[in-house]
């Protein structure tokens, strides 16, 4: 089996994998926002999160086997060995404690290898009704576990970045957040995040929020110092929308839509981008003519495979097949590249780290 990089990223992603040993790395996390029950490896150069603690990684056909000596790992299928890769080291950040005496490890985590990401509000109002919550999130978990805090401060946020840049050299910023109660959906803190940071640390980042009622809030998060900014569909038709994320669809895909048209002239094309979750039911035709309408608009749809978390409502979800996902990546990479939309151009966030999809090793294959 002689796969290429962008196909076996594709299937470890949509498989998940078996690890003989659990500790090599960066610990992984189970529950909480962004990419969860994951481990980060590294292949060929690409760093990706792989599934590790969802049901189907349990069954992979896919093992990774201990570092050796020099801390490289071997990658079999049914007995054969298809690569090589190592995992990104335990940052330094992690063993400091911030002057009110937080871990610095609950305010903000390693992604990948060379993203700090951070949830500034780890609590959420779609989140606090199972009639209205989201049913692959997982914001609450890390909460209730104590592995972080429900409110980051923006002096703990830039105390943190700054060691992160200092000691383990983090490129960008990833700050999302639970949505609030209020019009402007989470940008207000986002905006005095933001700004805090880049007081103490030249620091690209992106901010992630549902669109805020009214428009002027982009001009705002800009020059409070946000860089790029992603505003998450996640499930693409209405009557997915409602059966998958009750709360979230109250906000209408064509609010999404307006707001990037709003939202693009102030970030600039590629520095606008939207979450899309493969795998919650909506058709390939779906997500792909979406996804041409938000290229048309500047902004880079980043497609990604379901992974189904413990303790959602979808933890017994089937993920989708490595076909489907090539179905989906293989036009879409093309369709970006065709409309000069790369995720090596966008400053910040998750599509410029790449590593919850194979998206961005589709794009390589296609320049190379």
């Amino acid at each position: 089996m002689n796969l290429p990089t962008e196909r076996l990223i594709n299937e470890l992603q949509t498989f998940g994998v078996r690890l003989a040993d659990p500790k090599a790395g960066v610990e992984s996390r189970r529950g909480g926002a962004g990419p969860s029950d994951h481990k980060a490896l590294t292949i060929d150069g690409v760093t990706l999160m792989a599934p590790v603690h969802t049901a189907p990684a349990f069954d992979s056909p896919y093992v990774i086997d201990a570092p050796d000596a020099k801390g490289r790992s071997r990658i079999f299928r049914d007995g054969m060995q298809l690569a090589e890769a190592t995992f990104p080291a335990r940052p330094r950040f992690y063993d400091l404690t911030t002057a009110d005496g937080v871990p610095y490890s609950k305010i903000a985590v390693l992604h990948g290898r060379e993203v700090l990401a951070t949830t500034v509000l780890q609590t959420c109002i779609r989140y606090q009704s199972r009639t209205k919550t989201c049913q692959f999130c997982a914001i609450g978990q890390s909460l209730a576990a104590g592995r972080t805090i429900e409110r980051k401060t923006p002096a703990q946020l830039a105390e943190v970045a700054l060691a992160a840049v200092t000691l383990d050299g983090v490129k960008h910023m990833v700050m999302t957040t639970g949505t609030p109660r209020g019009r402007d959906r989470g940008a207000a803190i986002l905006c005095e995040s933001a700004a805090a940071v880049k007081a103490a640390v030249d620091l690209p980042i992106q901010a992630q929020c549902e669109p805020p009622d009214d428009d002027s809030w982009f001009l705002r998060m800009k020059q409070a110092g946000v860089d790029s900014l992603g505003m998450h569909l996640e499930a693409v038709t209405p009557e997915v929308r409602r059966r998958v994320m009750p709360g979230k669809a109250e906000v209408p895909v064509e609010r999404y839509l307006a707001a990037f048209a709003s939202a693009v002239p102030v970030f600039g094309r590629g520095q606008v981008s939207t979450y899309i979750l493969a795998g919650l039911g909506d058709t390939r035709e779906a997500i792909l003519a979406i996804c041409a309408e938000l290229v048309a608009l500047g902004v880079y749809p980043f497609v990604v495979p379901l992974v189904p978390i413990s303790g959602t409502p979808l933890e017994s979800a089937a993920t989708p097949t490595p076909a489907f996902m090539h179905s989906l990546l293989e036009p879409l990479a093309r369709m970006l590249v065709q409309n000069g939309l790369k995720a090596t151009d966008i400053k910040a966030g998750c599509g410029k780290c790449g590593a919850c999809s194979a998206l961005s090793t589709y794009e390589k294959a296609l320049a190379s």
